[in-house]
């Protein structure tokens, strides 16, 4: 039974990731619904890198371009009046505002790298009592329906400031907190802050990035380990799933956000966040 579980969360994991529903918040519902074990922080955290895997693939062009102007920007220093000057050869076709998104990207994964490793046991454990996630699941979905209501969503890629790239980190590490959704946070505050919602997803996806793939790769001898609830081989087929599935919703995802808004998932969050309440307010399950 434990690799069709495990078969199962993959999917599930492929699904909801990069959807602003909270992906841990489901990893750690539907196993109570069917009486399963709880998979642990630390399965989750393995299944996401074939999550993140699909977003690398996903945009793998961008993220070349990003990374080769980043290291560009190293050798490139600027006059009193602000211009840029060599300081080595360029290839034709550099673009400073690719050099500031992967500045952006490393400033804005600061807050949760530290929060991370600062509360580490708390998020392991008190961290993934079902209140906890009800709550954080409702909570977020009226956050993120008032976001998306409210904000003006003028703003593009090339009006990112480093200001914002602080501010959306800061609400990526939220997603810490089982319920809240990595994507979630980083489009409420990106929304906020007058990004456009295709803008807000895709510095959002591209904020996960390390952070995803860091915490995968801390947390995977943990999830490996003999005595883990999965183990090797249902982990590692959860994370190949989850890469497939994910590969879809992404596409699915950028093609939805053109033309629709956040509503549906707001109404999920906040029916699925209420049903956890009501079933643990009834004793119909145990919070931990």
């Amino acid at each position: 039974m434990e690799w069709l579980e495990a078969a199962v969360l993959g999917v599930l994991q492929g699904l909801t990731e990069f959807l602003p529903i909270s992906s841990s918040a489901h990893l750690r519902i539907v196993p109570e619904m069917f009486g399963w074990e709880d998979p642990g922080a630390a399965f989750t955290a393995v299944s996401q890198i074939g999550t993140e895997t699909a977003v690398i693939l996903y945009f793998a062009r961008d993220i070349g371009r990003i990374i080769d102007a980043w290291f560009r920007s190293l050798f490139v220093r600027r006059s009193r009046d602000g211009a840029e000057l060599r300081r080595g050869r360029r290839r034709r076709g550099y673009d400073p505002q690719d050099a500031r998104m992967g500045w952006f990207v490393i400033i804005g994964t600061v807050p949760i790298v530290v929060a991370g490793l600062s509360f580490e046991d708390v998020i392991e454990n008190d961290f993934r009592s079902l209140w906890i996630i009800g709550t954080t699941l409702v909570t977020l979905g009226i956050v993120l329906g008032i976001a998306d209501r409210v904000g003006r969503r003028e703003r593009t890629g090339a009006d990112l400031r480093y200001r914002d790239a602080i501010a959306i980190g800061a609400a990526q590490a939220l997603a810490l907190i089982p319920g809240v959704s990595r994507s979630g946070a980083s489009i409420s505050m990106g929304l906020l802050l007058g990004l456009d919602r295709p803008t807000a997803a895709r510095f959002a996806f591209l904020l996960a990035i390390p952070a995803v793939l860091g915490a995968g790769i801390y947390e995977w001898p943990s999830a490996m380990e003999e005595g883990s609830v999965y183990g090797t081989g249902p982990t590692i087929l959860a994370t190949v799933i989850s890469f497939a599935v994910a590969l879809g919703v992404i596409s699915w995802l950028f093609r939805w956000l053109e033309r629709h808004s956040y509503a549906p998932f707001v109404g999920w969050r906040i029916a699925i966040g209420s049903f956890t309440l009501l079933m643990l307010a009834t004793g119909v399950w145990n919070a931990t």
